[in-house]
């Protein structure tokens, strides 16, 4: 008989929160019959207009309950990383590279994105929209197989997989009962994984952890206040000028073209 789930998300705190994020993120968008459209990522929405924000939106929202109950499933088992401590894993260890997966994996995704549109014409992936948190678990699977290669990866309760194989036999597995799953975004969560696990990223200190989140968070707030997406009045972003500085201008004179400066007294004119 196994442990009251009680005391098992006592051991694996921060992989409860991710799954309590994305289960409310899933009710919220179901409550108000949100789309793809509104928080996935795609090549024109990052790229083209700018919104960045989506990098992180798409990575915990979910459309599909199927999608969400697969994420779920795996990440519940590979929660084990947060009592790994003893071989340098841990809760501390999960956190901060949970934030590297989530933030690389994504960017890798549209990187991907802009290879196939503009390398090989692949239009198609302009209109191709990503959500869900696979590409974090993908990569904990991947990072799990090289640390840790003699666990298993149990899913739904009664599939387990050996998880040196798990992260292909997923990719496998979720293109049959998920047809419309990201190849890509999973692709990328097992390289960003594999890159973690072999140690070509590496380092991370709380001191890291906090700079990237406040990166993060700061092209986050700025992105999606420029986008205009969401109503965010409360937040407003300012021109720093130095009225003490002479302004430069351009205006038309006839056929050709005149340089005016002007100084400070109608500086507020140009900025109408």
């Amino acid at each position: 008989m196994g442990k009251p789930l009680f005391y098992e998300i006592l051991e694996k705190p921060a992989t409860s929160c991710a799954i309590g994020i994305c289960s409310a993120i899933w009710f919220y968008i179901q409550k108000s019959n949100i789309g793809y459209s509104h928080v996935g990522l795609s090549y024109e929405a990052a790229m083209v207009e700018g919104h960045y924000w989506r990098i992180i939106t798409s990575a915990f929202s979910h459309i599909s309950v199927l999608h969400l109950v697969f994420n779920i499933s795996a990440l519940w088992s590979l929660g084990v990383v947060e009592q790994l401590g003893h071989i340098g894993l841990g809760v501390e260890y999960y956190l901060h590279y949970t934030l590297v997966l989530v933030v690389l994996s994504g960017m890798l995704v549209v990187g991907m994105y802009h290879l196939l549109i503009q390398k090989f014409k692949l239009e198609y992936f302009r209109r191709v929209t990503a959500v869900g948190y696979s590409c974090v678990v993908f990569g904990w699977m991947t990072i799990l197989s090289v640390k840790q290669p003699s666990s298993k990866l149990n899913l739904f309760g009664f599939l387990s997989l050996p998880i040196s194989f798990a992260p292909f036999e997923s990719l496998i597995f979720t293109s049959i009962i998920v047809p419309q799953a990201s190849f890509i975004g999973h692709l990328s969560g097992i390289i960003v994984g594999y890159a973690v696990g072999w140690g070509l990223i590496h380092g991370m200190t709380n001191y890291w952890a906090v700079t990237m989140l406040g990166w993060t968070v700061f092209v986050f707030v700025f992105s999606l206040k420029k986008s205009g997406t969401y109503d965010l009045n409360f937040l407003e972003i300012e021109p720093v000028t130095d009225p003490s500085l002479p302004s430069v201008r351009f205006f038309a004179a006839g056929n050709s073209r005149s340089l005016q400066m002007s100084t400070s007294t109608d500086a507020g004119a140009d900025l109408v």
